[in-house]
């Protein structure tokens, strides 16, 4: 079949997937965050998500339900995108974020289930687990700008309303998920604010969970002596 075709491709290029994905997702939050909003930084940008796109269907897609499931999140996302950037319009990026949203979700959840498998804890696993923690910033950025566009006014910037960038909402979802909280960005409607708890909630938890699966790795060694 052609999908089982497409995904053996993918497994060959992606070897390392989770791996691949980490450094993906890694370099696009960098460019987001240095980038300045020129024709030349929008095209960076796009090529890096799509990118991220691709490495995100290679590591989800071992299985070819799992494997399905992300090509129908993902073409949409990269089409609307498409459309947002040609037209200029503002529903399309609006739907794009939306399947952005649901294909990092989906990925984030894909790749938490196999990192606390009871298995061995190998390094593909330790990447996958990062790049998880990345894509959940990356996934309440953009939840914060969905937010945004269907509540105008949700954040206030230097105590000030403001119309936040993508870059200053995934700068702000960063500082939410480690719990830093400078205080120049603040939430300001309901729903923003639900957001911002559920990603401080989300994220505590996430490397609570994490450190526990790590140090149920290695069982603690029985003092055998006199037995």
């Amino acid at each position: 079949m052609a999908i089982d075709r497409a995904r053996t491709a993918l497994a060959q290029v992606f070897f390392q997937r989770c791996f691949y994905l980490f450094v993906a997702v890694l370099a696009l939050i960098v460019a987001v965050l240095l980038l300045e909003p020129t024709p030349r930084g929008r095209i960076l940008l796009n090529v890096g998500n799509l990118l991220v796109v691709v490495a995100a269907v290679a590591a989800v897609g071992r299985t070819q339900l799992s494997f399905v499931i992300a090509l129908l999140l993902a073409a949409p996302a990269l089409v609307f995108q498409l459309l947002a950037i040609d037209q200029s319009d503002a529903q399309a990026l609006l739907h794009s974020w939306a399947f952005g949203a649901a294909l990092y979700a989906s990925t984030v959840g894909y790749l938490l289930r196999y990192v606390f498998q009871q298995d061995v804890m190998t390094a593909d696993k330790l990447y996958g687990a990062a790049a998880a923690y990345l894509m959940l910033g990356a996934l309440w950025a953009y939840l914060y700008a969905i937010a945004n566009v269907l509540q105008p006014g949700s954040f206030a910037f230097g105590g000030a309303a403001a119309s936040p960038g993508v870059g200053d909402l995934l700068y702000f979802s960063f500082t939410v998920l480690t719990s830093t909280g400078f205080g120049d960005v603040v939430p300001v409607l309901r729903y923003a604010r639900g957001l911002c708890v559920l990603e401080q909630l989300v994220g505590a938890l996430f490397l609570a969970i994490l450190i526990a699966r790590l140090s149920g790795v290695y069982p603690p060694r029985r003092d055998d002596v006199g037995a």
